[in-house]
């Protein structure tokens, strides 16, 4: 059978797509799995929805909490888990029938301590495209670290990975914050001995029609930035030479929340839209030199630099 691995599922307010994500957990061609279905406090049906597909399947375990949010129902599971080896699927989302085959391979065949896969974004019901040339790397913690603080095959997502427990034993999930991912997993890297990566795509990662101009602001959008400040401290004490790839991410990090902030025209907080823009205006040449920054978001930074009304414009446009 192999070593049984735990997936984890937190659930709260999705019964219209909990089916589909747990029915593609059931239907994986590695059998051996413990399916945690943590019910973080529901008011629709899906505590219900819950309790019918644990009747289908008897690898189905729910627990039933109260409304702590997203970390607190992964830390929860985490520490329900009865195996060594530890996954997470968020409950809107699905999973190629082969993830977890191909990640435990790759995890045995390497002898990793946390294995990686690349992910689709759906837009629309609509996947983007598989890579047509399907690589494998062996990767230190350092290379690791740059692969998915560069985010163009992988990112800080926590769900498309398979993870030794053992990784969890004095690291959980930050209860309270968003951006619950960049948290952590610069942590869980460092932690490793080794990782394995590979870019092809099992991860099915679907984008909900909420668009980020109809998204309030609130300043817990700050989170993001805060995540990144810590993970660049990380990074400048122990992997000086990622030094680039943290400043990268401090500049996408307060281009982010900038963005929310001007495209919520209910919110007005003139000093904070003003830090955020010196901030980046003091790392414009870091900024316009970065290959990692697309030829749009360098198009709108120097329209940030003329105009920040004409920059509202632009976002508006195109929903960074």
């Amino acid at each position: 059978m192999g070593e049984k691995i735990s997936v984890i599922v937190p659930v709260y307010n999705v019964e219209q797509y909990l089916e589909r994500c747990v029915e593609s957990i059931i239907n994986q061609t590695y059998t051996n799995l413990e399916i945690i279905l943590v019910n973080d406090g529901s008011t629709d049906n899906s505590g219900k929805l819950c309790d019918e597909l644990a009747k289908k399947d008897e690898r189905i375990r729910v627990i039933h909490k109260e409304n702590g949010g997203l970390s607190d129902a992964r830390n929860r599971g985490i520490d329900e888990s009865e195996s060594d080896l530890v996954g997470f699927i968020d409950s809107d989302d699905y999973i190629d029938s082969d993830m977890y085959e191909v990640l435990l391979k790759n995890l045995n065949d390497t002898d990793a301590d946390l294995s990686m896969c690349a992910l689709y974004d759906v837009y629309n019901n609509t996947p983007e495209a598989q890579v047509t040339n399907k690589e494998t790397w062996k990767l230190s913690s350092e290379q690791a670290i740059r692969m998915v603080m560069e985010a163009k095959i992988l990112s800080v997502t926590a769900v498309n990975k398979l993870y030794r427990k053992s990784l969890f034993t004095d690291l959980k999930f930050e209860v309270g914050k968003i951006a619950e991912d960049a948290f952590i997993m610069i942590k869980l890297l460092d932690k490793c001995e080794k990782i394995v990566a590979t870019n092809e795509k099992k991860y099915y990662y679907v984008h909900r029609e909420n668009s980020i101009t109809t998204q309030k602001f609130s300043t817990k959008f700050l989170n993001v930035i805060e995540a990144y400040e810590q993970n660049s401290n990380i990074i400048l004490e122990k992997y000086p030479k990622l030094k680039d790839v943290a400043q990268t991410r401090m500049n996408w990090a307060y281009f982010y929340v900038l963005d929310r902030l001007l495209l919520d025209d209910n919110y007005n907080d003139k000093e904070l839209e003003n830090k955020l823009i010196s901030y980046l205006k003091n790392h414009r040449k870091d900024i316009l030199n970065d290959p990692l920054f697309t030829k749009g978001r360098k198009i709108g930074f120097i329209a940030l630099l003329l105009s920040r009304n004409l920059y509202r414009k632009l976002i508006e446009k195109r929903g960074y």
